[in-house]
């Protein structure tokens, strides 16, 4: 596997498969093209044999100058249970510690079952929350009317 930074031509590639990956769910409208041009440095791409299995799109904050975010990270169906997340994380902690970031965020669904138990697992804690849903602390209405999120923060060594 070889990981390497976000180019903008990968837009064109990764933009029809965001929605298959997610088995159905329609995904890519999170994703625009902005991201591939204006954070390649701060974003990565999973590469094996050629062939992308694995993204992360990440970023410093322009507001809190201790801060990275990460936006969305994707592995391919096939190529999960492999680390590749991790290694994508990696490199992404790498970056943000370079530029001076001592707290990476994240955020996504209280559905995302999946996402909650990955990053946790990954050390980010569940940060605060108005609510309980399932048992995780929940941000009310975070991203408009009904669109709850789970928030994460990991601070770095």
């Amino acid at each position: 596997m070889n990981i390497r930074f976000l180019e903008s031509s990968d837009y064109y590639v990764l933009s029809p498969l965001i929605n298959e990956w997610w088995g159905g769910r329609e995904m890519s409208s999170l994703l625009p093209k902005l991201f591939f041009d204006h954070f390649n440095n701060t974003s990565f791409i999973a590469e094996k044999n050629g062939e992308i299995i694995g993204f992360l799109i990440g970023f410093m904050s322009q507001s809190k100058k201790e801060e990275a975010y990460i936006h969305f990270v994707g592995v391919h169906p096939d190529h999960r249970k492999n680390n590749i997340g991790k290694h994508l994380y990696g490199e992404f902690y790498k970056a943000a510690l370079m530029k001076g970031r001592s707290i990476v965020k994240a955020i996504t669904s209280p559905v995302n079952r999946a996402s909650v138990a990955y990053h946790t697992k990954m050390g980010f804690a569940i940060k605060g929350g108005d609510k309980v849903i399932d048992g995780i602390a929940v941000s009310s209405d975070y991203d408009g009317p009904g669109q709850d999120r789970v928030l994460f923060v990991k601070h770095m060594n």
